[in-house]
């Protein structure tokens, strides 16, 4: 598969080594992104979208599937429509002589979406989705809170998720470039959320003629 990754490759975006040796070029993160938007596309609508062939396409998408590029698909779906409307991130500091009944206890919770080990004053972040605030409580104290491993929690509620993408690729650093260079050269007014420096001799003049 890496073989006639390497033979087929094309455009100018910089190579890079993934799963047990396929080589990532610009097509393969193009494919990603296609996929990114429709996971379900066909090969057909996919190649065109990629401006490749049916069988290159084809042969790539195998290819990042068997490399572990892809790992699987899945659906993404609404959490209020199915009845968890409210998200709330867990801190949790675990004392450090039983990481591994923390990790035993977390995995027999089918409510936690998520969790991550984390640097900073807390050792761990949960993610969890429940259908009010008082179930999110109870979790909390009747459950965290109980376990041996479980020195302390912080809770704190999402009150809106303002972006969620399915995953981020190296090439969409690389587009968003041009449009920021564009925004600090561009004259005018400085958009909401920006910062401008003023020089002393500038910011001085202006005082004079205001006074």
């Amino acid at each position: 598969m890496s073989e006639i990754s390497r033979n087929g490759a094309s455009g100018s975006g910089q190579p890079g080594r993934i799963g047990i040796g396929l080589e990532l070029d610009a097509v393969h993160l193009k494919i990603l992104e296609v996929l990114r938007e429709n996971g379900r596309i066909s090969v057909s609508s996919l190649a065109e979208r990629v401006g490749i062939s049916r069988a290159n396409a084809y042969t790539r998408f195998e290819a990042l599937r068997a490399d572990g590029a892809i790992k699987r698909f899945t659906a993404e779906i609404d959490h209020v429509r199915t009845g968890l409307g409210i998200t709330a991130l867990i801190f949790v500091t675990v004392r450090q002589q039983m990481w591994k009944q923390f990790r035993a206890e977390l995995a027999r919770m089918p409510e936690v979406e998520y969790c991550a080990i984390t640097t900073g004053q807390h050792d761990a972040m949960i993610q969890v989705r429940m259908a009010d605030v008082a179930e999110v409580h109870a979790m909390v104290t009747d459950r965290l809170a109980n376990i041996p491993a479980v020195k302390a929690t912080e809770t704190v509620f999402i009150l809106d998720e303002v972006l969620r993408r399915p995953y981020v690729l190296p090439s969409d650093r690389d587009k968003a470039r041009p449009a920021r260079r564009a925004a600090q050269e561009a004259p005018g007014d400085v958009p909401l959320g920006k910062m401008r420096f003023v020089g002393a001799a500038e910011g001085r003049a202006a005082l004079r003629k205001d006074g």
